[in-house]
C-alpha cells in the first residue's frame, strides 16, 4: 500500500502573520521588503534597543514602537545592517510613540537591505502579539515533530525489506508532492519520478542545470531553480545526490520536505551499504525498455530522458544491439561487463537486461561507419563470457531516438532467427536472414506446420512404415540443388540406389523433381520440419 501524502507544515510567513486579526486591528502596511513577505517567522521579539543583534540569532519578527531611535541617518542605516547582519524576518514599527510617521532614511535603509518594514497605524498590545504568534509556532513545531517520526516510520519499513532505489525516490515524490531526480556524481538522471509531468522540460539539459545547484551544509534552497539537495553516500564515501525540484526561491524551504529529503537519502546510503547495487543498471534496463515499447509521451521526452542518464542523442548515429543468450547463470552481469567494455574505449551506450535471455545496447556514434567494430567488439566479449549460444545482432542505424524503437525490433527479429545451423559470425544483421532463419523464426505459425505436413506426410509415413531413408534422400537432392551426382555422395548411396528412390518419391508425392517450383515447394517444406525439429531422420 503505497504512503499516504503528508499535510505540508512550515513556519508561519510574514504575510500569514500580517493577516492574524491581532495584527489586522493596527491596520498593517508594508513599506519596504514586498518581495520578502515570504519569509519564515521563527519568533517574535519585542526590543527598544539600539543594538539589538546580540539578543537576536535570526528569523525573528521584531516589534518596536521606535522609542530610542535616533534622528541621524547614519544611525539608522547601522540598525538596520544590524537586523540584515543577523538574518532578522523583519521589522514592525508601531506609530504614535515616537514618530507619526516612519522616517524616509529607516525606510530607504530597508529597501536598500531588502528587510520587511511594517507600520501599525494603530496600536496594538504586543504581547497579545507574541502569545498569539508563538502559540501558533509551537503549534505548528509539535505537528512537524509528529510528522517527523511518520515519515521516520515510513523510510524505517522501507529499509528494512530491502526497498530499491525506484521505491525510495517514487516514495519521496509522493510524499512531497514534488519532482524528484537521484544523480550520480557525474550528474547523471539514474531514477527519477516526475509524477506524471513530461520529461523534457523537468531533465532537459539536467548536467548543466544540476552543477549550477552545489550541495549545501544544509538542506535549503540550491541554484538558480532553488532545488533541494541531499547527498547519498556508499562504501567509498560521496556517491550522489537525491534533488528535490521544489523550486522555492529566496523562500525557506517547507521543514517537511526537508525532513522526507533527509530521510531517504538515508534510506538510500543504507541500501548502497547493503551490498552490490548495480543502480546504473536499472536505470538504462528502465530507458531501453520504455524506448522499445514507445512508452515515452513524445520524442522531445525520449531524448530528454536519454541526455538526462548521459547519452547524446542529437547528433549521433544510434543503433540498437541485442544479445541473445541461454540463462546458465555464466552470463550475471554480463550487462556490467559489457558497458564497462565499451566505457574503456569511450563508447557511449546505454547497456542492460531487456527481457530474459536478452540484454539490450543502444549505441550512439559520432562516426556512423564505426558500428562494425563497435559490434565485432560486443560480439567476442559476449562469446568469451557465453560460448558459441551467444548471438549479438544490430538493428539498422538512425538519427534520432524516434526510430530506434523500428531499429530494435528488426535486431530482436534477428537475433531470434539466427539458428546453430546459420554462417558463424561475430555478430548479425537483418540481411543475414535467409529462408531457413526466416522460417525459424515463424516455425509456430500453423498455416506453415500444415503446409509442410500437406507436402511431406507420405515420405514420413512411409519411411515409419518400412524403417525407410526418403525424407534423407530428398534433403540431400534439395541441398544439392538437383545434382543427383551430389546428392548421392552427400546420402551416402550408390547412384543406382539413390535414383531409385528419387522415382519413388516422385511416385509418392505426385510431383516432378526437375520442375524448380515444386522443387522450391518441397525445400520450404523440408526446412519447415526442420526448425520445428520434428521428422527429421538424416538431418
Amino acid at each position: 500500500m503505497p504512503p499516504r501524502r503528508l499535510v505540508s507544515g512550515h513556519f508561519l510567513t510574514i504575510a500569514e502573520v500580517l493577516r492574524l486579526p491581532v495584527l489586522t486591528e493596527g491596520m498593517p502596511r508594508v513599506l519596504a521588503g514586498e518581495s520578502q513577505l515570504h519569509r519564515a517567522v521563527r519568533w517574535v521579539h519585542v526590543t527598544e534597543l539600539l543594538n539589538p543583534a546580540d539578543f537576536l540569532e535570526g528569523g525573528e519578527l521584531v516589534l518596536t514602537t521606535g522609542m530610542p531611535y535616533p534622528q541621524d541617518a547614519s544611525e539608522l542605516r547601522g540598525y538596520v545592517d544590524q537586523l540584515a547582519d543577523v538574518g532578522a524576518a523583519g521589522l514592525v514599527v508601531e506609530l504614535g510613540h515616537r514618530y507619526r510617521k516612519v522616517p524616509e532614511e529607516l525606510v530607504a535603509a530597508c529597501r536598500a537591505r531588502e528587510v520587511p518594514l511594517v507600520e501599525l497605524a494603530r496600536g496594538v498590545r504586543f504581547i497579545d502579539v507574541t502569545q498569539t504568534v508563538h502559540a501558533l509556532i509551537l503549534d505548528t513545531q509539535g505537528a512537524l515533530l509528529r510528522r517527523g517520526r511518520d515519515i521516520q516510520d515510513i523510510f524505517t519499513a522501507l529499509t528494512l525489506r530491502g526497498a530499491g532505489p525506484e521505491e525510495l525516490v517514487h516514495t519521496t515524490a509522493e510524499l512531497t508532492g514534488a519532482p524528484v531526480v537521484l544523480e550520480d556524481l557525474t550528474h547523471r538522471v539514474l531514477m527519477c519520478d516526475l509524477l506524471g509531468r513530461p520529461y523534457e522540460p523537468v531533465v532537459s539539459a539536467w548536467s548543466r542545470r544540476s552543477r549550477a545547484a552545489p550541495t549545501l551544509e544544509k538542506i535549503a534552497p540550491s541554484g538558480p531553480e532553488g532545488w533541494l539537495v541531499a547527498p547519498v553516500q556508499d562504501h567509498n564515501g560521496p556517491w550522489g545526490r537525491l534533488v528535490l525540484l521544489e523550486g522555492r526561491l529566496n523562500a525557506e524551504p517547507d521543514p517537511e520536505h526537508v525532513l522526507v529529503l533527509e530521510r531517504a537519502a538515508v534510506a538510500l546510503t543504507m541500501a548502497r551499504l547493503a551490498g552490490p547495487a548495480w543502480w546504473e543498471r536499472r536505470a538504462h534496463r528502465s530507458v531501453l525498455r520504455d524506448l522499445y515499447e514507445r512508452r515515452f509521451r513524445s520524442p522531445a521526452d525520449a531524448r530528454a530522458r536519454a541526455e538526462a542518464l548521459g547519452l547524446p542523442a542529437f547528433g549521433h548515429r544510434l543503433f540498437a544491439v541485442v544479445i541473445r543468450h541461454t540463462y546458465t547463470g555464466a552470463e550475471e552481469h554480463l550487462d556490467e561487463r559489457v558497458a564497462k567494455a565499451l566505457t574503456q574505449t569511450g563508447i557511449r551506450a546505454l547497456v542492460g537486461e531487456t527481457a530474459p535471455g536478452r540484454i539490450g545496447v543502444l549505441l550512439a556514434l559520432a562516426q556512423a561507419s564505426a558500428w562494425q567494430p563497435v559490434a565485432e567488439r560486443i560480439g567476442r566479449l559476449a562469446r568469451e563470457e557465453l560460448g558459441a549460444e551467444a548471438v549479438v545482432a544490430v538493428g539498422p542505424g538512425v538519427t534520432d531516438l524516434s526510430g530506434i524503437a523500428r531499429s530494435w525490433q528488426e535486431a530482436e527479429q534477428t537475433a531470434e532467427a539466427i539458428t546453430p545451423a546459420s554462417p558463424q559470425r561475430w555478430f548479425y544483421v537483418p540481411a543475414d536472414v535467409g529462408l531457413p532463419e526466416l522460417l525459424g523464426v515463424l516455425r509456430e505459425d500453423t498455416r506453415l506446420q500444415r503446409y509442410a505436413e500437406r507436402q511431406l506426410t507420405r515420405l514420413i509415413e512411409h519411411d515409419d512404415r518400412n524403417g525407410g531413408d526418403l525424407l534423407p534422400a530428398l534433403r540431400a537432392y534439395l541441398t544439392a540443388a538437383g545434382n543427383k551426382s551430389v546428392a548421392a555422395k552427400l546420402a551416402g548411396m550408390s547412384r543406382q540406389a539413390y535414383y531409385q528412390r528419387l522415382h519413388t518419391i516422385e511416385r509418392l508425392l505426385g510431383c516432378d523433381l526437375e520442375s524448380g517450383l515444386q522443387r522450391t515447394s518441397l525445400h520450404v517444406a523440408v526446412l519447415v520440419l526442420d526448425a520445428r525439429g520434428e521428422a527429421v531422420p538424416g538431418a
